[in-house]
């Protein structure tokens, strides 16, 4: 089983290629971020060539964090903004060797926002594709993100259906989808040929895969048994040392399923 470390959360006190090589230390087989824009691209893939790790994603930018920005792409009236930030995801990514970035939709609702999304995902699908960049669209539960757009699977596939562009694909975050919909082990089985991506982190608090109401044991060997070879990205909230927390990887379920 492969795992990848997701810096925005683990190991989220180092700059960024500190982390990189943390992970490497930890026995990780890649990394993934959320905001990588204020280092330096060359530093990241100086730590990257190091440590041999791939940088499989990053996400666009939130816009105006301050004023509660979430993301810009379903947001009307602020297309510039957001094909802004999916160009500079697309430079960012293309620098380092990423093949996949998250663009979030923001806080937004209604006919018109989901058109706006759409159209947007049609321009992010465009300019990535020569760089064989896929991108992804992550539905986030109403716990952690109220008012954001896309908030289940079922409206997500409604949404690639309608981009219809097959380098599209779904951010499948097993904490936010049990959140919000539950029954995991038959939306994987039928979703699985439109997601780009799988995370995981324990419910309800967030926290390493080793409590709580997933048995992640049965997720790791049920995405094994249907074929998923990617990294599985570890997002979870470790709540104090990174380190402290890594138990899970090294268990026998993880190395032998």
């Amino acid at each position: 089983m492969k795992f990848s470390a997701n810096l925005g959360f683990l190991w989220n006190d180092r700059p960024l290629p500190e982390a990189i090589r943390a992970a490497k230390a930890a026995g990780f087989d890649a990394v993934e971020c959320h905001w990588p824009y204020d280092i330096p691209a060359d530093e990241v893939k100086a730590a990257l060539r190091e440590t041999g790790l791939p940088m499989l994603g990053l996400n666009t930018r939130r816009g105006d964090v301050n004023a509660g920005d979430n993301g810009l792409s379903a947001i009307p009236g602020r297309e510039a903004e957001a094909r802004a930030a999916i160009d500079e995801a697309i430079a960012y990514a293309t620098a380092i060797g990423t093949s996949k970035i998250h663009v979030m939709a923001g806080f937004a609702n209604g006919h018109e926002a989901h058109q706006c999304f759409v159209a947007n995902l049609q321009y992010a699908c465009t300019q990535a594709a020569p760089h064989d960049i896929t991108i992804l669209i992550e539905p986030l539960n109403k716990y952690d993100a109220a008012g954001y757009f896309l908030t289940t699977t079922e409206q997500a596939l409604a949404i690639i259906e309608a981009v219809a562009a097959p380098t599209l694909k779904l951010m499948f975050d097993c904490y936010h989808v049990q959140l919000m919909e539950g029954d995991l082990t038959h939306r994987i089985e039928a979703l699985l040929p439109w997601i780009g991506h799988i995370q995981f982190a324990s419910v309800p608090d967030r926290g390493a895969p080793d409590h709580g109401e997933i048995n992640y044991d049965h997720v790791f060997e049920l995405t094994r048994r249907l074929g998923y070879d990617s990294p599985l990205g570890a997002e979870y909230k470790p709540g104090g040392n990174t380190d402290d927390t890594l138990g899970w990887l090294n268990r026998p379920v993880a190395d032998s399923v």
